[in-house]
């Protein structure tokens, strides 16, 4: 066997033995390593500032301390409405220390830097709190003004991305 095929079945072997749960929601089968050209040049601040999911179950507010970007949630749709959403908790947090931090105000995505050359933001990790994960992601904005937040698992190619577009609250 040729050392490709030997890869090959090493990768296949190793995406097996993880449980179908620990994987994003969906898979996004485009491959986005270089989304720019299906981009507007950005100024690196074009993401500072409210955005809500095209859904309209999440508002996170961008911000960027220190150079990083980071976004933390101001508002989500909860699914069980007999509880006031400042009460919701990370139960899911595999870190039992931040089990009692309130989804609200919690930091979701974090130490993004921008890449002028691929014009979008990178090396930042996502946290999941439905599932209590975290993701490596990559951000961009598209030629429609909309933030793309992709949330990924080893390959760019096992993901999930999330779309959101500029609040007006």
């Amino acid at each position: 066997m040729t050392m490709r095929y030997l890869y090959l079945i090493a990768l296949v072997i190793l995406i097996s033995l993880i449980p179908l749960n620990s994987y994003p929601a969906r898979f996004n089968a485009r491959h986005h390593s270089s989304p720019s050209g299906t981009n507007i040049l950005q100024d690196e601040k074009a993401i500072i500032g409210k955005w809500i999911t095209l859904e309209k179950n999440l508002e996170v507010q961008v911000s960027k301390v220190d150079g990083i970007f980071r976004a933390k949630i101001i508002w989500f749709k909860q699914d069980d409405t007999t509880k006031p959403m400042n009460s919701i908790l990370d139960e899911k947090n595999p870190n039992p220390a931040l089990r009692s931090r309130k989804w609200l105000g919690m930091e979701v995505l974090r130490n993004l830097t921008y890449n002028a050359t691929d014009n979008r933001w990178e090396h930042g990790l996502i946290y999941d709190a439905k599932h209590g994960r975290e993701w490596d992601s990559v951000v961009w904005i598209n030629k429609d003004g909309l933030l793309k937040v992709k949330g990924y698992w080893l390959f760019q190619w096992i993901s999930e991305t999330l779309t959101f577009e500029k609040s007006t609250t």
